[in-house]
């Protein structure tokens, strides 16, 4: 009896044994696969797919009405790849192809509205990858509106109906306004030639038709990943995400457009308090951002670096000159950001100046100068647009006229040409236009352009360097080229040391002008620094020691962004600062607390603690700090302040948000294929399963030992 409830006891312990030993094999190899799986999924991903680093997707914008840009299904679109070089090659993808649907390779000399509509409307495709075309298309290439900033500007049935939405001049004759067309594939821009031809080989390698047949799989194909979290318009998108910000969500739908204006004055005033009310001011504005179809492409060479390193030129001559703390009026220098989508930057600082949230009042503004495009012009003529309603007031009428001759008499004897528009003409574009719309002030706008646009690629990414004809010698060392005086450069500074002496002129000066000079060397620094590379030395020197990031070795983009500040935005600032400052001998942390010096004009001054050039004699820098007038403030639409997001008086421009972007190619199989695999796997699968289900169930007889069988004898 004993002996045998001693063997059952035996025989209990050896199945629970066997059973452990199973359970503990299964996992160790379990946790073998997992962990090789951990290891090598990576290194088999990388086998599988070729990811496009260099790309730029188009993405969602949305204002009151409307959404536009373009998005990919939530997880990525997938399509066989067809390269187009010609129109001929489109008849494949939309109707002769086998094997829809397709990722189309485009060229860009081929990326037009005409052919774009042609690929919207099929559900052959999945979306499309531009290769950029280099040299840019010889006819040139806006995405833009004919009519930028239509509606947003003075220009209304109530004030100069005839000049409404272009009714008189055709800005951008050229704009064919894909940019704001609404595409419901992904299209990427291809911005690395080398990764277009590794596309380009796939495709020869794996689908191109062989003398009239079928290619045969595996195919290369792309998948791209953009989807977008905001739908239909602002309002829809600013309702959902302040729904999900009342329930202490992180908002997952869009942001508005927003970034900061920056300013100076020519002599310091307290920000903390208004001016006098009869203290006059000049304002000097322009834009400093730009825009394409793609995000973050916005070279924006002619549409607005040209003028604002023309500006910030301007503003650099205008203080070297001794007696400028002594003049009658105040210069306030402005650069305006998100002007490109309907003047967010000029209409914030408007509404600020309108609710007294600026130490400047509209009262204040004795007149407005803006330099638009600059760079492009034809026999050194640069063009004054004056705007006809306000000049048939009587008291604006001689102040204009004033305006234009300072401007004209400040010419003589330069490479620059000024002649005025036809006083029948409407101004162009421009910030200006805002500040009209709440006050009559005199002014003007400056541009190459008589009628239409000189620039061919408006809103584009041609809108390069190349365009404002920008050229440097072979074989310049980085160095070389940063200081390298192009034409282009002398040519900007003439028009910088026109601006100057105008300026000098109207505020009341009365000195010689002839010594008011643009200095060449700055502009070519500042366009090398603006449209080549940002990573060089002179802008190294007059940063923040924690900003070394702003410096990139991307080609620069001036695109606005959301809730940040963006690159374009704090280089300008620290570029005003460096040209128009003085530097102080304050220690760094003076530098940095300015509040704790007993300095009584502390807060008149902006100081800003710069890592300064590199020591000859050592890697390390000289720092030191720069005093100056230059402030940040908010560039952000009222339409927002106000939660009025249907606006049409603000811009309400948003950004959708997205989670993933990216681009890949790969060689995919015949659905044939796919669906065998799949069966097989499963099949794998289950009898694996039953294997194990088998393995643990007979545990106690498969893994027994030889020895345990000599314990029931006993």
């Amino acid at each position: 009896m004993a002996a045998g409830a001693g063997w059952r006891m035996g025989a209990g312990e050896r199945g629970g044994r066997g059973s452990r030993g199973a359970e503990t094999l299964f996992r160790a190899l379990l946790f073998c696969v997992l962990g090789c799986g951990f290891c090598w999924g990576n290194s088999v991903e990388r086998k599988i797919y070729i990811p496009l680093n260099k790309t730029a997707p188009c993405v969602r914008l949305l204002n009151a009405t409307h959404q536009i840009g373009c998005q990919s299904s939530m997880n990525g679109d997938t399509g066989v790849i067809h390269v187009v070089e010609k129109d001929q090659d489109l008849k494949w993808v939309l109707t002769d192809g086998p094997h829809p649907p397709y990722m189309v390779l485009l060229e860009g000399e081929l990326f037009t509205r005409e052919l774009m509509l042609q690929l919207k409307g099929s559900s052959r495709i999945s979306g499309l990858a531009v290769a950029i075309s280099k040299p840019s298309p010889a006819q040139g290439f806006s995405p833009g509106l004919k009519c930028p900033n239509d509606g947003f500007g003075v220009y209304s049935n109530d004030y100069g109906p005839q000049y409404a939405h272009c009714n008189w001049t055709v800005w951008n004759p050229l704009g064919n306004g894909l940019a704001y067309e609404d595409f419901n594939f992904p299209i990427f821009l291809l911005e690395d030639a080398n990764e277009t031809q590794v596309i380009k080989q796939c495709y020869q390698d794996h689908n191109l038709p062989q003398n009239g047949s079928v290619p045969e799989y595996p195919l290369c194909a792309m998948q791209l990943f953009a989807h977008m979290h905001a739908v239909t318009n602002t309002v829809t998108c600013m309702r959902r995400s302040s729904l999900q910000t009342a329930f202490s969500l992180n908002p997952e739908v869009c942001d508005a457009l927003s970034d900061y204006n920056v300013w100076s004055t020519l002599k310091p005033i307290n920000t903390s308090s208004k001016i006098d009310p009869v203290d006059e001011v000049i304002i000097v504005a322009t834009r400093i951002d730009s825009h394409s179809f793609f995000w973050n492409v916005a070279p924006g060479a002619e549409s607005a670096v040209a003028s604002f390193v023309t500006h910030l030129a301007a503003a650099e001559a205008l203080h070297k000159v001794p007696d400028v703390q002594m003049l009658p009026r105040n210069i306030m220098f402005t650069f305006f950001q998100g002007e490109t989508f309907d003047y967010i930057g000029s209409s914030r600082m408007v509404y600020d100046m309108k609710m007294d949230k600026f130490p400047i009042r509209l009262d204040n503004i004795h007149s407005f100068l803006e330099l638009s495009q600059v760079a492009l012009r034809n026999s050194s003529v640069l063009w004054v647009h004056t705007d006809p309603v306000s000049r048939r007031n009587e008291s604006i009428q001689p102040q204009v006229k004033t305006l234009v001759e300072a401007l004209i008499n400040s010419s003589m004897g330069a490479n620059v040409t000024l002649q005025e528009v036809d006083q029948s003409q409407p101004l162009p574009p421009s910030s200006f236009q805002r500040f009209l719309r709440a006050k009559s002030i005199p002014g003007v706008v400056l541009a190459d352009h008589r009628t239409s646009f000189q620039n061919r690629y408006y809103q584009s990414m041609y809108d390069t360097a190349e365009n404002i004809l920008m050229k440097y010698p072979e074989g310049l060392s980085p160095e070389e080229t940063l200081d390298y005086v192009t034409d282009t450069a002398k040519s900007l500074a003439e028009v910088a040391t026109v601006v100057a002496r105008a300026l000098y002129q109207l505020a009341g000066g009365t000195g010689n002008t002839s010594a008011i000079q643009a200095d060449p060397r700055t502009v070519s620094r500042m366009l090398y620094g603006f449209l080549i590379k940002t990573n060089n030395s002179w802008f190294q020197s007059i940063i923040k020691q924690d900003l070394k990031g702003l410096l990139g070795d991307e080609l620069p983009q001036h695109y606005i962004a959301v809730t940040t500040l963006v690159n374009t935005t704090q280089l300008v600032q620290y570029v005003l600062a460096n040209l128009t400052g003085t530097v102080v001998n304050f220690t760094k942390e003076e530098c940095l607390n300015p509040e704790k010096t007993p300095n009584p004009e502390k807060e008149m001054y902006v100081y800003t603690w710069a890592q300064g050039s590199r020591d000859p004699n050592s890697t390390s820098r000289v720092p030191f700090c720069v005093q100056s007038t230059v402030h940040l403030t908010k560039a952000a639409s009222p339409a927002f302040e106000l939660k009025q997001w249907g606006s049409t008086e603000y811009s309400t421009w948003t950004e959708s948000r997205w989670k993933d972007i990216r681009a890949r190619i790969f060689l995919v199989a015949s659905k044939e294929l796919e669906i065998i695999t799949l069966v097989v796997g499963i099949a794998i699968l289950i009898l694996s399963l039953l294997a194990t289900y088998f393995i643990n169930a007979k545990a106690h007889v498969l893994f027994s030992s030889p020895g345990d069988g000599g314990a029931v004898a006993y």
